[in-house]
């Protein structure tokens, strides 16, 4: 598969951090006081399996949070002796704090049946920039810019510091690292891509990817997902720095889903119909990144090629960007890498990218992994303080 960008891996005691913190979209936790959400914070632990579980949620792209005025507390221990929680369909940082683990594990079964177009919205294809037209196929958006590999942000409002919901941000952000040039084709809205039809659910990596090369495209890698949300100035949310869910379909109250409902083939489009909040896309029109690219944040979460990740074990290759329709993070940054590419949940679905018509070999050659490169901005960041 074509990658023309990676993500960068977070340590152990990154993933273990549960602090409220203002936000740097980073790598591991910082001495002192600064800690990362790049992972969803884990609250102090309830049973076993429930606190396992929050431990499980990782996030990859880098994210930590700086409060105004706080103190970090140290690393919480990541105990051995924890039962393991069985895989679910639902989505790891929806589930209540109190909530009990659901039993169905990875469901295999084939997506579910779409409804027909929103008759309410308008099928017509949004228009596409002249530039975008050349160089990229019909209904793909041409996104150009710098990614950076670690973004420092910091949350002014926090909704929910336990799950990581930040309300507003800071006005400006700081690059940490490099940033990388790319160039590539985006779908302007999720699949299949069709205005006034709501995105496919329910689709596992594997299928997410058999799908886009159907159409001669391939899935986003993650740091072209982000770029395209981001936009060039590196916002939390495609539409600024402020939390607005009038703009984006999400913190839609959440419905516990009923697994054995769910895994069952005869009832599992009902009990997708049930938990079903999506909107047709182009319905929220300023749910739009600087790109021209359409419900990156909520609606569906999204799969993405996490090239730091494995197909075997946790973090996965196959990771989830941009959170649902329910009370989740939602930002730009945060990535999911805990489902593996057989996965299906009823909230998961994707969208495709390309290499753009014009562009050469060298705009298309894959950096270098980034694990080695996010080690040593670590270093320089804790060495000037």
């Amino acid at each position: 598969m074509f990658s023309s960008s990676h993500t960068v891996r977070p340590s152990r005691a990154e993933q273990r951090s549960s602090w409220q913190a203002p936000a740097i979209l980073g790598f591991s936790a910082l001495t002192g006081y600064i800690a990362a959400v790049a992972t969803t914070p884990v609250p102090p632990p309830l049973h076993g399996q429930v606190a396992r579980a929050q431990e499980r949620n990782v996030t990859m792209l880098p994210a930590v949070a700086l409060p105004l005025d706080a103190a970090s507390p140290p690393d919480m221990a990541l105990r051995s002796d924890m039962a393991s929680p069985p895989d679910i369909a639902v989505p790891l940082e929806s589930l209540p704090p109190e909530a009990e683990w659901p039993l169905a594990s990875e469901i295999e079964t084939e997506p579910a049946v779409i409804p027909e177009p929103d008759p309410s919205v308008s099928s017509a294809p949004l228009p596409v920039a002249s530039e975008a037209d050349a160089a990229c196929p019909q209904g793909m958006v041409l996104v150009e810019g710098q990614y950076c590999p670690g973004v420092v942000q910091r949350c002014l409002d926090y909704l929910n510091v336990e799950r990581d919901r930040c309300a507003e941000f800071a006005e400006g952000s700081r690059c940490v690292g490099t940033p990388v040039p790319m160039r590539f084709c985006v779908d302007q809205f999720e699949y299949p891509n069709t205005a006034g039809v709501k995105p496919d659910v329910a689709v596992t990596y594997e299928d997410a990817e058999a799908k886009c090369a159907e159409q001669g495209k391939r899935l986003c890698t993650a740091e072209e997902w982000t770029l395209a949300c981001e936009g060039p100035e590196r916002l939390p949310y495609p539409t600024g720095l402020r939390r607005d869910e009038q703009a984006c379909n999400y913190d839609k109250p959440y419905r516990m889903p009923d697994n054995d409902a769910y895994a069952n083939p005869r009832t599992r489009a009902a009990e997708i119909e049930r938990l079903d909040q999506r909107v047709a896309a182009g319905e929220m029109a300023e749910c739009v990144s600087a790109y021209g690219v359409h419900d990156m944040t909520g609606n569906v979460d999204e799969w993405v090629y996490n090239k730091g990740g494995s197909q075997n074990e946790r973090p996965y290759s196959s990771g989830l960007k941009g959170g649902y329709w329910g009370p989740v993070r939602n930002r730009c940054r945060p990535m999911t890498v805990d489902h593996n590419e057989w996965h299906s949940g009823y909230q998961i679905g994707f969208r495709c990218c390309a290499s753009g018509h014009d562009q050469s070999p060298a705009q298309a050659a894959s950096p270098e992994p980034e694990e080695p490169r996010a080690e040593a901005l670590l270093a320089e960041v804790e060495a000037s303080g």
